[in-house]
């Protein structure tokens, strides 16, 4: 029985003379000794003015707060002081040195009086506030007022109450001076008390801030509270306190910190403090402390420190009841009569949170662990099951609140089984159901809380009626007279004691108060349902758990094979927390008296299975499945040999799991429970039978048992308390033994020479300890010493064994220190433990030996790759795994088998890296997955490190991506040695970037051996030496003498050609006309095969300038071909012919090429037929010849004397071009853009401004360019553009950046066309960007990151080069000269040249055509292909840019929208983009024809053939080919004649290239035709087996990404000319070229007349707009192969949009129009309705020849065909009758028939589908 212990202390202010700094001091204190109970708290005189003692100059009103102090036994002592100002002593008395002190601190004038504060303060271990401020108050007043009662009596009184501690009882007071008070004790201690404090400090702080508050009290952090009142900082306190109940704070605790101890706030520790606001400057450098201003209603929260908020939907949901409760006005506010406002209750908001805990905490008390139970019970906390039951393993709040002091003060307190419940323990076991079913409907909830409240409220106030006080308060006169206020006297010390003697003898008689301990067993409440992480079960999860449950039976049955194809799925499966249970489950119930003896087969099955479970597992292990496979991992084993037994657990020590020291201690901890529980139950059994078989059946749980020991342990005698306490001791002893044999078992590797888990790891992690209060400081440095002294360097078996040795030792240490065992048995253990783990290190050496000799598993057989003829192989194939990326479709995700991941081997050889294998899935195990690219296109290859699912290893492996679109993945197998996938990364490289071009693959096939050419060799070719000599000749004359003595021209690099050439004597080289002059014989072969090339053949079609006569040109040709560049001494990067106005000399050109950028200076490559204009192209001007070209020609520059010559050449050079021009002779006048008087428009993108003269052009070009609205939709070209009279007879489209500044002479007829072009750098990075979007790495993790986001990211800048090209398009069809001049001249200017002439003219779209076109623009003019596309070693750093790609993918675009108008198919396209990059042809290596010729590549093709099977030139390869399959031919082709083409341009009309993303994974890519033939060879070559399976089906299915589409689905025309050779060769007749049948076909059929069903042959005329295709053309759609040969071919045209013809359609059973009435308020609309009976449904469109469906009726769904009636807005002039309804479940169709005739037949086909259903 505890009573109300009080110290009553009287201090008062004191000067002393020695101290500067003002202290109050006590003048007396009642006892004058301690209470034997309760020491008397030191400094309390610093507590009674916490700002400091002051003098005032004027008397203060008597202030009253209560302060708390905490003592070292963390007992809380309430300080109600009460403070009143007295006037100082006479100054006369005091001496002057006093007066002065006084003088100088007020520093005011002196007053006539000065006040002193005298503090009356009562201290208590209970806290009644209202009591104390009446008590102190009735003191101060019996003074103040002169009562006549002594004031020892009334204090005598007040220290001698006897007032309980709780009970629910009320005690009437008096302290003996007429007053009378009532104290009210709360029902049930442990309940705090709040008064109104709670609802105050929400008022103060609002919603959000309280929570913010209560969150960081509970994740231990600094909270400061700010006010300026005590009184308010105190509550606030006792606030916050009293919401976090049923948790009890239990860090520094000072509601009122006084001034002097500020600096306690800077202490390590979380605390909740207060301080006065008038400190608030010093508590602003405070880093981690977060503040609450109670006035301002703020929290300040600093940047580092950062709250856990409540998970939701907790936060969500009290947020919402705490304003119901705070705000109850908020719902009706809108009401138009709302009732009376009330005022929240403090008890309502404690309700809430006592709601919140109980949801948090709910089922706690399964996850406890009862260790001892005699003599005192020990408990301990499962965290990980608690968070696993509730899926909050990731929340960070709860982690923090289960690892805080708090939760452990919570535990100890609340753990025990047998002890007095409380209403926190009530609500957590009886309200959780009441709880779980109302959490979603607020206005329960709040009913709950409300009686909750009441309860809360009840406890506080037992007595609510009875709240009287009679206590006088001092008169308002005495207050006021203050002058006859007498000073507060010295007390009777004598009289006071004597009161309290008194009271103490009369205890000492009075008979002891028995207060009965309510104690029961505290009821557990309902067991937590276990939520899963997504909120419910997995789907299908029964259908899992059948396959893991089949899967072990077959094993245990020995059904291998069946075991073998569940694998995969079960390993799917075991992701799931349900599946895993399963399996520890059923795996149990093969384990007979702890052991289970397997074959090696079995073993290695459910070790994989073990290991699959583990690995998905985290550290904490939440769900308990590490726990259940703990005892099967030491159950399960095989026989190795004599006598030695290898355990499963020897194979699944790779986890994570089994280094945590806190999985280990729950382990342990649950293992003593259930031997207790067993020991305890034994004991009963003997005694109770016949009680136990009356008991409910059901089992009696740890924590029940150990309440009804500790009832009974009173009744005990000494011997049996004592033999009980002994017998648990040995049981947590043994277990402790128990457990150092499995963490040994775990710990110590097969082979202790590798000891991965612990270096990993490095068990020196304390942080584990699960209840411990180290923090984590602490924590951190032992983990230094413990990482220091485990020395891992040298990994000895001994180095091990102390590891592990320690790591036991410290969890023995642990578990025994709590569960209190002997030191005896300590001891026993430490000596223990190095035995064990020495015993078990001999006992694995020996398995490790004997599992050495096991014969490997059975690994799938390697599969060789086919070759190419002269392909060698570099490395065999090593045994890796391929493994899935980011793309779905292999994986099986998206339907259709998962291909991956699929074991087998990589082979690198000299052309190709080639992954061939199986899938490791058994269902598609007889499936071949190939995926290969050319070795020359490897654009990136990173080190990865893969787990595979199958078994736990980490595997190193490879990320290898090529320019062609593919991506592998792969890991070596772990038979791969580390050092072997060394060798094949260098290999890889050596082959990737060979020392020169002639290392690539193109130059060493079919030769032997390892070829890699080193720069020096000599070469044996002919034509080289010629040229070489030629070239020393001609640079001996020209050069000077630096270079003779070299012996051989090395060609200088790119960068200092230009300087070099500068100096060149030109009049030397070109001052000759005459070819003749200077040749010798050789040169003149050279000559003629320059001849030869193809650009010549094209100049002459083009009518350019002919080569028939040599010398003697016609003088009336505009264009001459000059020779001056013959020996490439001009440009080295241009052909050697080249087109120039007929009026221009040779050395005009060689000045004027140095103002271009690499020399390159304009020369014409096409000419438009029609009008003449011609097109031409050149590199960008030097800066400096920017400048001579648009200055005043007399502007000074770096040679004086050619300055002026050469920029006045150029302009003769323009002029010249102009005047070439038919347009330009008609009509001489000046025409300019400029002529244009439009404004000036900001333009996006690609802005084109006119000349400088006037800032007024075109505004179309311009809104073109940009791709804004030009005048027609869809970014088609607008026919009016250009049209007007005034435009430019020559435009140079020039690099916007380059061209600034330029002004322009007045008499000029060109005009200047800036435009912004994407630079190198851009088209590299937009390409790698494109890759990655195809061909993801890895799932996206970002959901927002959808293919066609990130597609868009990549900015692959198709349209801006199609905008320009159209544009050029437009300028040459209307008759004006393009001169295109941008970058380099070899990048953009040849994309832009190749697509104009592949737009304006015909024949470029032909086979011949295109080849010539990239042979002339792209080979001779110069593209670097070998630079742009890294190909060797020195070009490695430029990285990769798919220059031509790019144009390619243009030329898709164009065929896209014009499919009728190309000879060659998309095929054709994306072979060549292929091979581009591939390395196989020589087409496309080296930069320029000079480098050809130096190599003697360019002409060797045509004579020396040697092996008729290696091709070395593509175009060679794919005219071959073409000859033998029309996979290049495009069978829509039928063009216009001379028909320009203009795409639309915007990015909405581009499509993705089907290149970019199709993979073929049965073969590999298609584009080496001979490996496809040898493929079928092979396959035909393999006899089948004989099949007695019964009748083959002639379905077969076809996977995407899997099956070669136009194989196993050949188009309609190809099928047929494949159907066609197949029965020419069975009728033994020799079968004609495809091409050959093609062209009879298609003439027969333009000459025989017409068949008539068909359609007038006008009709088949298609429009010009109907021929720009939307998407279909047959070459992919696989139509039918049912055609009849006798249609009409005219119409292949149109094939793509009449499918149908060639169907014949056995499933449209019935068709025609009906009236179909639309859904509510839509008129009735005629469609044409086509029953299918095959598909059983009913399909409308809108007319007869629509293909898209608009509408689909499941027959299935059909209910009733009944005749209906007409209704509103039906057609008129039809009879009644041919109205019918059809009722479907979901809605009734209205239709019309033509007539009741017609409508009877619909019914009955409908009824008839319907029946046959």
């Amino acid at each position: 029985h505890d009573y109300l212990n009080l110290e009553f202390i009287y201090t008062q202010h004191t000067n002393d003379k020695t101290q500067k700094e003002r202290q109050g001091r006590i003048l007396q204190r009642f006892p004058e000794k301690d209470w034997e109970d309760s020491p008397f708290p030191q400094g309390i005189e610093l507590f009674c003015q916490p700002s400091g003692w002051q003098l005032v100059p004027e008397r203060q009103p008597p202030s009253f707060f209560v302060a708390v102090l905490t003592d070292i036994n963390s007992e809380r002592h309430y300080c109600a002081c009460f403070t009143f100002w007295e006037d100082l002593d006479n100054p006369q008395k005091a001496g002057a040195s006093e007066a002065d002190e006084v003088d100088e601190e007020l520093s005011v004038v002196q007053p006539a009086k000065v006040f002193a504060p005298k503090s009356l303060v009562l201290v208590s271990r209970l806290d009644y506030t209202e009591v104390y401020r009446n008590c102190l108050g009735l003191i101060y007043t019996v003074n103040v007022d002169g009562l006549t009662v002594p004031l020892e009596t009334v204090i005598g009184n007040l220290l001698t109450c006897i007032i309980p501690i709780d009970g629910g009882s009320q005690r009437t007071i008096t302290l003996g001076a007429g007053d009378r008070q009532v104290i009210q004790t709360p029902i049930n201690d442990s309940l705090p008390v709040s008064g109104s404090s709670v609802a105050q400090l929400f008022r103060q702080l609002g919603i959000v801030n309280v929570l913010c508050l209560f969150c960081a009290a509970l994740t231990e952090h600094k909270i400061l509270f700010l006010s300026s009142s005590y009184q308010r900082l105190t509550d606030a306190c006792r606030g916050l306190l009293a919401i976090m109940f049923p948790l009890k704070y239990s860090f520094t605790y000072v509601p009122i910190l006084p001034g002097k101890l500020l600096e306690v706030l800077s202490t390590p520790t979380p605390f909740i403090i207060g301080v006065n606001s008038f400190f608030r400057s010093e508590t602003q450098e405070l880093l981690d402390v977060i503040i609450a201003d109670l006035d301002g209603g703020t929290v300040t929260i600093p940047e580092c420190v950062h709250i856990s908020p409540l998970p939701e939907p907790l936060l969500q949901q009290t947020q919402t009841l705490l304003s119901m409760i705070l705000d109850p006005e908020l719902e009706i506010a809108d009401h138009a009569f709302p009732p009376q406002s009330v005022q929240p209750s403090d008890k309502e908001i404690r309700a809430v949170f006592l709601w919140l805990f109980a949801r948090l905490f709910q089922g706690y008390r399964w996850c406890l662990h009862i260790i001892r139970i005699h003599p005192e019970p020990v408990i301990r906390f499962h965290k990980a099951a608690f968070l696993g039951q509730r899926a909050l393993t990731e929340d960070d709040f709860l982690m923090k609140v289960l690892d805080g002091m708090a939760f452990a003060g919570f535990v100890s307190e609340r753990g025990p089984p047998y002890r007095a419940t409380d209403l926190f323990d009530d609500l957590v076991a009886n309200e959780v159901e009441r709880i779980r079913q109302e959490e979603s409907y607020p206005h329960k909830v709040m009913n709950h809380i409300k009686e909750l409240a009441e309860q809360l409220f009840k406890n506080e106030n037992p007595y609510p009626a009875v709240a009287m006080h009679k206590v006088q308060r001092p008169s308002e006169n005495s207050q006021s007279t203050a002058q006859s206020q007498t000073p507060f006297p010295d007390l009777d010390d004598v009289a006071v004691q004597l009161f309290i003697d008194h009271a103490a003898a009369k205890l000492k008689t009075a008979p002891p108060v028995v207060k009965a301990e309510l104690k029961a067993m505290v009821p557990s409440g309902p067991l937590l349902d276990i939520v899963d992480r997504n909120g419910s079960m997995i789907a299908n999860s029964a259908r899992r758990l059948e396959v893991v449950r089949n899967c072990i039976t077959y094993i245990f049955e020995n059904k291998m094979l069946e075991a073998k194809k569940l694998m995969p799925a079960v390993l799917r499966a075991l992701k799931g927390r349900a599946a895993r249970i399963c399996l520890t489950q059923e795996l149990n119930q093969h384990v007979l008296q702890n052991r289970a003896v397997l074959d090696d087969q079995q073993f290695d099955y459910i070790v994989r299975m073990m290991n699959c479970t583990l690995q998905d597992c985290s550290h904490m292990d939440e769900h308990g499945i590490g726990a259940a496979l703990l005892p099967l991992v030491t159950a399960f084993c095989r026989k190795l040999g004599a006598g030695i037994t290898q355990f499963a657990y020897s194979c699944v020590q790779e986890h994570m799991l089994w280094t945590n020291m806190q999985f280990w201690e729950a382990m342990f901890y649950s293992d003593v429970q259930n031997h207790i529980r067993a020991l305890y139950l034994e004991t009963e059994d003997g005694g109770q039978q016949n009680n136990l078989v009356n008991s409910d059946l059901r089992e009696i749980s740890a924590l029940e048992l150990a309440s009804e020991q500790n009832r009974l342990w009173p009744t005990l005698s000494k011997e049996m308390q004592a033999e009980r306490v002994q017998k648990e001791e040995s049981t947590v002893f043994s277990q402790a033994i128990h457990y150092a044999n499995r963490m040994s078992y775990l710990l110590l590797p097969l082979d202790t020479s590798k000891n991965r888990l612990l270096r990993s790891t490095g068990l020196g992690d304390v942080e584990s300890v699960s209840n411990s209060y180290v923090t984590n400081s602490i924590a951190g440095s032992m983990a230094e010493s413990y990482d220091t002294e485990s020395g891992f360097e040298d990994a000895e078996s001994s180095d091990v064994a102390n590891s592990v040795v320690r790591f036991i030792n410290r969890f023995v240490d642990k578990v025994c220190n709590e569960s209190g065992v002997t030191n005896e048995h300590l001891k026993a253990l430490h000596t223990m433990i190095p035995d064990i783990v020495q015993m078990h290190i001999e006992t694995l050496d020996a398995v490790h030996r004997e599992s050495k000799r096991l014969p490997p598993i059975q690994k799938p057989k390697l599969l060789r790759p086919t070759l190419l003829a002269g392909e060698e192989l570099v490395m065999d194939g090593m045994r890796v795994h391929l493994i899935p990326d980011g793309r779905e479709e292999a994986t099986g995700q998206m339907g259709g088998p998962p291909l991956l991941p699929a074991e087998g081997a990589i082979f690198l050889t000299t052309y190709r890296l080639i992954f061939k294998g199986t899938p490791t899935d058994p269902l598609v195990g007889e499936q071949v997955v190939t995926r290969s690219f050319p070795i020359a296109s490897l654009t990136k290859e990173k080190r990865i490190s893969v787990t595979l699912p199958m078994d736990q290893f980490v595997q190193e492996g490879l990320q290898l991506r090529s320019c062609t679109f593919q991506l592998m993945k792969i890991a070596f197998d772990e038979e791969v040695a580390s050092d072997l996938a060394e060798v094949f990364r260098k290999h890889m490289h050596k082959l990737r970037y060979p020392q020169h071009v002639q290392g690539t693959f193109a130059f060493t096939v079919g030769q032997c051996g390892k070829i890699m050419v080193e720069h020096k060799t000599k070469d044996k070719n002919q034509s080289l030496k010629t040229l070489s000599k030629n070239l020393v000749k001609s640079a001996k004359r020209t050069i000077g003498r630096q270079y003779v003595t070299r012996k051989k021209y090395v060609p200088p690099t790119w960068e200092n050609r230009s300087s070099l050439q500068s100096e060149f004597d030109e009049d030397e080289i070109s001052g000759n006309h005459s070819w003749s002059f200077l040749l010798t014989p050789k040169e003149k072969q050279t000559m003629s095969n320059v001849v030869e090339r193809a650009c010549c053949r094209d100049y002459q079609r083009l009518g350019l300038g002919t080569l028939s006569n040599s010398l003697t040109r016609s003088k009336n040709e505009p264009f001459r071909i000059s020779t001056a560049n013959r020996m490439y001494t001009i440009c080295r990067s241009y052909p050697g012919l080249l087109i120039v106005p007929q009026s221009i000399p040779d050395t005009t050109i060689h000045r004027i090429c140095r103002c271009y950028r690499q020399n390159r200076f304009p020369v014409v490559c096409w000419r438009n037929s029609r009008t003449k204009a011609v097109l031409l192209r050149s590199a960008g001007l030097h800066a400096k010849g920017v400048v001579g070209f648009f200055k005043s020609p007399n502007a000074p520059t770096a040679v004086p004397s050619q300055a002026d010559s050469t920029s006045l050449e150029q302009e003769k050079y323009l002029q010249a071009i102009i005047s070439s021009m038919p347009s330009y002779s008609e009509n001489t006048g000046r025409n300019t853009l400029s002529g244009f008087t439009s404004t000036s428009v900001p333009v996006r993108g690609a802005p084109i401004r006119g000349s400088g003269r006037l800032s007024a052009y075109n505004p179309d070009v311009g809104t073109r360019l940009a791709g804004k609205e030009s005048p027609q939709p869809n970014g088609g070209p607008s026919e009016a553009l250009f049209l007007r009279q005034q435009k430019a007879y020559l435009y140079i489209i020039g690099d916007k950046a380059q061209l600034k500044g330029g002004k322009q002479d007045s008499f000029q007829q060109w005009e200047v066309v800036p435009i912004e072009v994407c630079d190198v750098r851009q088209v590299k990075n937009s390409f790698k960007k494109l890759m990655k979007a195809c061909v993801p790495s890895s799932p996206p993790s970002d959901p927002n990151m959808s293919f066609l986001r990130s597609l868009e990211d990549s900015e692959w800048m198709l349209h801006r080069v199609l905008q320009v090209s159209v544009l050029v398009v437009e300028l040459l069809n209307t008759g004006s000269s393009v001169m295109v001049s941008l970058e380099d001249g070899w990048d953009v200017t040849t994309q832009v040249v190749s697509l104009v002439q592949l737009l304006s003219d015909p024949y470029y779209r032909t086979f011949d055509g295109f080849r010539l076109l990239v042979e002339k623009e792209w080979l001779s003019f110069g593209h670097r292909f070998s630079h742009r596309g890294a190909q060797t070693l020195a070009s490695q750093s430029s990285g990769f840019t798919p220059v031509f790609l790019q144009f390619l993918d243009c030329v898709h675009q164009i065929h896209h929208q014009f499919p009728m108008e190309f000879e060659f198919s998309q095929y054709y396209l994306k072979f060549l983009a292929y091979h581009y990059v591939s390395n196989r042809f020589r087409t496309f290596l080296l930069d320029s024809d000079y480098e050809r010729i130096e190599l003697g590549v360019l002409y060797e093709e045509k004579g020396e053939r040697k092996s008729p099977q290696v091709c070395k030139s593509v175009w060679d390869y794919i005219d071959r080919l073409n000859k033998k399959t029309p996979i290049f031919y495009n069978y829509m082709y039928s063009p216009e004649d001379d028909e320009v083409l203009r795409p639309y341009t915007f990015i909405s009309n581009l499509k993705v290239w089907d290149f970019y993303m199709e993979e073929t994974l049965s073969e590999g890519p298609s584009y080496d035709w001979e490996l496809r033939s040898r493929q079928e060879h092979m396959a035909e070559e393999t006899p089948e087996k004989p099949d007695t399976s019964g009748p083959k089906s002639q379905r077969r299915i076809v996977w995407p990404c899997y099956d070669n589409l136009s194989k196993a689905v050949p188009d309609a025309i190809t099928k047929l000319l494949q159907d066609l050779q197949s029965l020419e060769a069975e009728l033994g007749q020799t079968s004609e070229k495809w091409k050959d049948t093609w062209d009879k076909i298609k003439t027969t059929q333009r000459i025989e007349p017409k068949l008539e069903s068909k359609v007038r042959p006008s009709s088949l005329c298609l429009c010009r707009h109907q021929r720009r295709s939307q998407g279909v053309y047959l070459q992919e759609s696989g139509v039918g192969s049912s055609i009849n040969l006798a249609l009409d071919f005219a119409s292949v045209r149109e094939m793509a949009n009449v499918n149908n013809l060639f169907l014949p359609c056995p499933n449209r059973s019935f068709e025609g129009i009906l009236f179909k009435k639309g859904a509510l308020l839509k008129p009735w609309k005629p469609r044409w309705f086509v029953l299918d009976k095959t598909k059983h449904q009913l399909r409308y469109y809108e007319s007869r020849q629509d293909k898209e469906c608009k509408g689909v009726i499941d027959l299935a769904e059909v209910e009733s065909v009944t005749p209906g009636t007409p209704t509103m807005g039906a057609p008129k002039n039809i009879e009644e009758k041919a109205f019918f309804d059809l009722k479907t479940t979901k809605r009734v169709y209205n239709f019309c028939a033509q007539d009741s005739l017609n409508a009877q037949l619909w019914m009955d086909s409908v009824q008839s589908c319907l029946s046959d259903a």
